[in-house]
């Protein structure tokens, strides 16, 4: 596959990445390397509960530059022939191939039928996925593809192949030790479950670090919707991060806790190492991972341009009894983000540790809870650690709980736990609903208190 007919879903979180000024991350040159900060807490049995985290025995965080590097493709978006820009406004773009479209047919067309289309705009056709199919033509534009197979019968819709974008954060050292794991009642809600390894959870992103030794474990056969086999290594570090917040390894002397014990992670890899996926790659993985057993899915990515072939997808995971939970984005606008702000999809807003919106979190009534997304340390790609910002990393928190729901009450529908999720909500400053959080900010224990009664 070729990342430039990518329909670039760009991470909604993918910020800067920071490196720690607290010693049992970064440590200088020569200073002993220890393993501290175990978090101490009781069941309700009275048995110890040591949750070793942040025990990285490297000792190292990884500090990049990921402003820089969104800078440079966001100018060479707004500078290339071969890119069209959408102004939604003053300050929010869209942007897409000039001479791409994204084409579904009601039902597969015959191959004669698709040579008199190349034939007719001057193209080729670069690939497919059941009745789906993105043409380029040498010629003719994207409105000019768009004109000529909406007219045709047998077209489903015909939509220009949108790009989506990074969404730049700026960030502070990191200061604090998983302070997101406290916020949101993570050790209260253990007493009640630390998930079960009969609900499975898909991150749907740039895959998974598959031998990196917080995770390994925890991981499930994948999928690479990009190049169509079961390798979803990750080669970008976003979908390592967004997992383990989820499920990295919890109490193993290793790294971070993952908010689930045992919820196995399915990695389906539908963005390439810059970031960037193309819509046609990201609603294959969706669909590949509902038909693969995935009880709630992550979307860490998205857009301000809805899209035909994104939404067939999240309706199939929705009709499938899957809950999709999606990030809002990070440009502090009110302006409506996909694939959150599709019905029935849980969208994230993200707080810091006061439980203040982060100055970055995008708003609107789109937005249905919040969740710790400022520093959160998680694992990265080549066995590493990072601490990344952004509604990317809110995300995850609300996923790892709608999988902790399904473990304690496998019997909930997708509408039952998105309702938990909401109703259980935090409200702040007493208002139940806020074009900021949502319902709240999520509460574990007081979520899995209600669902373990829910229809008992």
């Amino acid at each position: 596959m070729r990342n430039r007919l990518i329909f670039g879903i760009f991470t909604l979180g993918l910020g800067i990445i920071l490196f720690a000024t607290m010693r049992p991350f970064f440590l200088d040159k020569g200073e002993q390397r220890n393993n501290l900060n175990s978090i101490t807490r009781t069941e309700n049995t009275g048995r110890p509960l040591q949750v070793q985290n942040v025990q990285h025995r490297n000792g190292k965080i990884q500090r990049i530059n990921m402003i820089k590097t969104n800078h440079q493709l966001v100018h060479r978006l707004n500078n290339s022939p071969s890119i069209k820009v959408i102004n939604h406004n003053k300050k929010d773009k869209s942007h897409y191939y000039e001479n791409e479209i994204v084409v579904n047919f009601k039902t597969i067309p015959p191959q004669e039928k698709i040579d008199q289309y190349l034939k007719d705009i001057d193209g080729s056709l670069r690939e497919k996925h059941e009745t789906v199919y993105i043409f380029k033509s040498n010629s003719k534009t994207a409105n000019e593809l768009e004109k000529y197979f909406i007219r045709n019968q047998t077209v489903e819709y015909a939509e220009p192949h949108y790009i989506f974008v990074p969404n730049d954060v700026n960030d502070t050292y990191y200061q604090s030790y998983q302070w997101n794991l406290p916020a949101i009642g993570t050790e209260q809600g253990w007493n009640l479950t630390r998930g079960s390894k009969k609900i499975k959870i898909a991150v749907v992103d740039t895959g998974v670090d598959l031998d990196h030794p917080d995770l390994a474990r925890r991981l499930t056969t994948g999928y690479n919707a990009i190049d169509d086999n079961n390798n979803p290594d990750d080669n970008n570090g976003h979908g390592s991060h967004v997992a383990g917040i989820i499920a990295a390894d919890t109490n193993n002397g290793v790294g971070m806790a993952g908010i689930t014990w045992y919820n196995p992670i399915i990695p389906v890899k539908v963005m390439g190492a810059d970031g960037t996926g193309g819509s046609f790659y990201v609603s294959k993985g969706i669909r590949w991972a509902v038909d693969h057993g995935a009880d709630v899915i992550n979307l860490s990515l998205g857009n301000y341009q809805s899209c035909d072939v994104l939404e067939s997808a999240i309706d199939y995971a929705q009709e499938k009894n899957v809950v999709v939970i999606s990030a809002a984005g990070n440009d502090n606008t009110s302006q409506r983000s996909y694939p959150a702000a599709y019905p029935g999809v849980l969208g994230v807003a993200a707080v810091d540790w006061d439980g203040k919106r982060a100055e970055f979190s995008n708003f609107g009534d789109y937005v249905d809870v919040a969740a710790p997304g400022v520093e959160i340390p998680s694992t990265f790609s080549n066995g590493e650690y990072a601490a990344l910002s952004g509604t990317s990393m809110a995300a995850p928190h609300v996923t790892a709980l709608a999988g902790l729901i399904r473990s304690i009450n496998p019997k909930l529908k997708n509408t039952d736990v998105v309702k938990i999720i909401t109703s259980s909500a935090r409200p702040v400053n007493q208002n139940r609903q806020s074009p900021y959080y949502g319902n709240g900010i999520i509460n574990n224990a007081a979520a899995l208190q209600m669902a373990a009664t829910k229809n008992k």
